[in-house]
């Protein structure tokens, strides 16, 4: 009797080993062309032969399928962004009605989105468009359906060990559906009140922060009308921005250098050249974690790939342990001002601002948070029992040829992005081909084998970045659609005449925002919002934009929410009130330095002039 069952669940088994297999070649493959194919571009141009007709176009594209192939393996992996650290999709010791909640109203959201984006590939297939010669958009786009399905089919299949957990799925999705089909089911203002309480619920417990977005912006467009192809056609258009696409290259580049031994040795250079000043050790902490943080857009990411490194660093030369907790969990959210920093060309993007600008205006607002982050730390070092790295110089020049290669990467890319003989997506994508060849080819620090495996979570990264865009997108549409930009404009002009008051009453939101929200959402989301109301009070776009970046990476820091707080929490294994204790005195510092940025544009606009 038990011989069907254990041939019928072989057989899934089999299934799902295929499935996932799949996924992974698919991200390899994808990540592969997004960086060959503008690496092409460069090396046609210089040799001047043709390139790759509509080359620029197709690798937007492929930032769309990179971004849905990264959330079908973040959902896999149990990865996704979420307000809570334990995953929501993940077997039950015992039942959980509250989790169990979470996970239906993630369902019903997905199979909601899944249903628009085959609405959206309908449209484009009776009214085809080219994007590339004798390619249609629709094709394109493909990977929107299949990718909302596989992620609904992952969270059916991770719903729960019973039988009853998925049928209780299917028999509810059904049962809404057919309501909605004949009518039954009206978008009355109790019910959409009902539903985006259900969703925030949902958020509570463990859904995935674009369940929340994606799931009030459906229920939104449901109540105005809208058809819910909206949504995928937002997502659609942010993805395939012009130059979205250095965010997956940018962050491979950043990932190679974190699974080298890139961090080691950049940390002995800066170590050698500052180590004999009293309080070095925490100036190269400082220094190398803005590095990371600028190279791969995620400040979560240094703190968890630098921390094993640098935290018994800085014990090992007394630093005391909150000193040293305080530093990296701080120190981690410095750079995102720097370039390659993702979070300032989406804002560019977002914003209709030159990232270039961007990056320049940032420039002395970023030294200028590193260096009273180090001045702290120097002074500090009168309360440490610290030892100092004597200064030799040959072992300075011997520890600066050991790492030329790393130490050079900043010049290639600053050359690439304001130097005009590369585009920035070509920039991004020269960078990860010059990463791969002195980190497996010239150091041999990570092997043909491992490649692959750093590939799928660089992509399982992004991929929970870019849905997360993708749908704040769509709520941000409905709430340009619903004119709330204007009238939030009307109601602020009504009542704050000063701008020196509506910085402050800015900074106070967007250290709020900081808090509840992920970087990338919040661009998207509260960036139309405030863009209009700052051009009322006569703010510079490039000093907003240092403005908006500057508090939101104080938010991370934020008690009790900040999410860099709980990161060090979980990476340390501390608690959280040792964690607030540790991070205080830099918090104060930061939040001292953002208001002085935010009341001195000339910080921002110095080199703009």
């Amino acid at each position: 009797m038990n011989e069907p069952t254990q041939s019928g669940t072989s057989r899934s088994q089999i299934f799902v080993s295929g499935l996932r297999y799949g996924e992974d070649i698919l991200a390899l493959c994808a990540f592969f062309l997004i960086a060959f194919i503008p690496t092409l571009e460069v090396v046609s141009r210089i040799i001047h032969i043709p390139g790759i007709p509509a080359a620029p176009v197709i690798v937007q594209h492929l930032t769309l399928w990179i971004g849905f192939i990264g959330a079908i393996l973040a959902m896999r992996q149990g990865k996704m962004l979420a307000l809570t650290t334990r995953p929501l999709f993940q077997p039950e010791e015992s039942f959980n009605g509250w989790r169990w909640f979470a996970k239906i109203v993630s369902f019903l959201v997905v199979i909601g989105l899944l249903w628009g984006s085959l609405d959206l590939i309908r449209w484009e297939f009776l009214y085809p468009i080219d994007i590339a010669p004798n390619l249609p958009r629709w094709v394109a786009q493909i990977i929107m359906p299949l990718g909302y399905g596989l992620i609904a089919i992952q969270i059916f299949l991770k719903s729960g060990n019973q039988r009853v957990f998925r049928a209780s799925f299917l028999m509810i999705a059904m049962a809404i559906i057919l309501l909605l089909v004949i009518e039954a089911l009206q978008p009355t203002l109790i019910i959409v009140l009902f539903a985006c309480l259900s969703i925030l619920t949902a958020l509570v417990f463990g859904a995935p922060i674009f369940v929340g977005l994606g799931g009030i912006a459906l229920v939104l467009f449901w109540w105005n009308g809208t058809p819910a192809s909206s949504i995928p056609a937002e997502s659609y258009r942010i993805v395939v921005s012009p130059t979205l696409p250095t965010l997956p290259l940018f962050t491979l580049a950043g990932y190679l250098l974190a699974e080298s031994k890139a961090s080691q040795r950049l940390f002995e250079v800066f170590r050698t050249l500052f180590g004999w000043i009293p309080g070095g050790t925490p100036i190269v902490v400082v220094v190398l974690s803005g590095f990371f943080t600028a190279l791969t857009g995620g400040s979560g990411v240094t703190i968890l790939a630098l921390g094993g490194l640098l935290y018994p660093l800085l014990k090992k030369e007394g630093y005391s342990d909150q000193f040293s907790l305080g530093l990296i969990t701080v120190a981690g959210s410095l750079g995102l001002l720097f370039p390659p920093s993702l979070p300032a060309i989406i804002f560019g993007v977002t914003a209709g601002v030159s990232v270039k600008d961007v990056f320049i205006g940032g420039a002395i607002p970023g030294v200028l948070l590193v260096v009273s982050i180090a001045g702290w730390a120097l002074f500090q070092e009168k309360n440490q029992q610290s030892s100092s790295v004597s200064h030799n110089w040959r072992h300075i020049v011997s520890v600066l040829w050991s790492a030329k290669w790393e130490l050079a990467l900043p010049i290639l890319i600053l050359i690439g992005i304001f130097g005009g003989f590369m585009t920035l997506v070509e920039t991004a994508a020269v960078t990860v081909f010059y990463v791969l060849i002195i980190e497996m080819i010239v150091y041999r620090d990570i092997s043909w084998n491992q490649l692959p495996r750093i590939i799928v979570e660089c992509a399982t990264l992004i991929g929970g970045v870019l849905i997360i865009l993708g749908v704040a997108m769509g709520l941000t549409s409905f709430l340009v659609d619903a004119q709330v930009p204007m009238k939030l404009l009307s109601f602020v002009k009504s009542t704050i005449h000063s701008p020196y008051l509506f910085l402050l009453f800015l900074n106070l939101l967007l250290l709020l925002v900081g808090c509840l929200m992920d970087i990338f959402s919040a661009i998207i989301v509260i960036v139309p919002l405030i863009v209009p109301l700052s051009t009322h009070f006569g703010i510079h776009p490039v000093h907003l934009a240092v403005i908006f970046l500057a508090n939101l990476e104080l938010g991370f820091l934020t008690p009790p929410v900040g999410m860099n707080l709980f990161l060090s929490a979980y990476r340390f294994d501390k608690s959280m009130p040792v964690i607030y204790k540790a991070t205080l005195p830099f918090f104060l510092i930061r939040l001292a330095v953002v208001l002085a940025i935010t009341y001195i544009p000339i910080l921002s606009l110095f080199f703009l002039r």
